[in-house]
């Protein structure tokens, strides 16, 4: 690990004993260097704690005492502005708007080495490690549909529902009574989503949110079967 701080957190010091969740952001750039440069750039108030490189190499950019800028507006369950109790780290990809690339082994294999010392060392529940559209559903899609949520939750890291994946795909578009689509939603803000019904009246991006983080193969915003079976398995998980 290497260390190249940015300029950008909050002080005095916090307590290390509060920090509760883990937060996954793509840098969504195009290129590498250029978000490197953003996070140390003392104009954009914006960093991390962790930014993780194509080649795997890490970067301590904020240490873990202090408050990183990285979640912005942001709710998950009670809690709000996610950043006083978090620990932000950032994956370099081009993200959705530049050409969004899959996540290499070079990356993922580092990225659960550190988590899981995280995970140890600030006891953190695996509920709470999250993405950065789950708790800004309104406006993020990081780390998005190619992240591979699955794969770390066999390895401690996050939720996964394990629902057989034939039976969920049987129920894929297959449509939902008004009730249930009401319910499905309902399900959604008990699993820990918050939605600003101002800005996303139809539940759209809180849909989207959600299908990027459990639905992955199809991000459509649309409540159907498939989902509102994935949100009840969730539901029972996330108590």
């Amino acid at each position: 690990m290497i260390t190249n701080y940015s300029p950008n957190f909050s002080t005095p010091s916090r307590n290390i004993n509060k920090i509760k969740y883990i937060i996954f952001h793509y840098t969504g750039m195009r290129s590498e260097n250029e978000a490197i440069n953003r996070l140390l750039n003392v104009k954009s108030k914006v960093s991390c704690h962790y930014f993780i490189k194509k080649s795997g190499k890490i970067i301590l950019m904020v240490p873990i005492n202090y408050v990183a800028w990285h979640a912005g507006k942001s709710n998950w369950k009670n809690d709000k502005s996610l950043n006083n109790n978090s620990i932000g780290i950032e994956i370099s990809n081009k993200g959705h708007n530049h050409g969004y690339e899959k996540f290499s082994n070079n990356q993922i294999l580092p990225l659960i080495k550190l988590v899981k010392f995280l995970i140890k060392k600030y006891k953190i529940n695996k509920k709470n490690i999250l993405g950065h559209s789950d708790i800004s559903t309104e406006r993020k899609k990081d780390p998005g549909e190619n992240f591979p949520w699955q794969f770390l939750s066999k390895k401690g890291i996050g939720i996964w529902h394990n629902i057989d994946t034939t039976k969920l795909k049987n129920l894929r578009k297959k449509k939902l009574k008004v009730s249930e689509r009401s319910k499905g939603i309902k399900l959604l803000k008990n699993i820990g989503y918050f939605n600003n019904k101002l800005i996303d009246k139809k539940h759209t991006k809180l849909i989207k949110s959600f299908q990027r983080r459990f639905r992955q193969e199809l991000v459509d915003g649309i409540m159907d079967l498939e989902c509102l079976i994935i949100a009840e398995k969730l539901r029972k998980l996330y108590k």
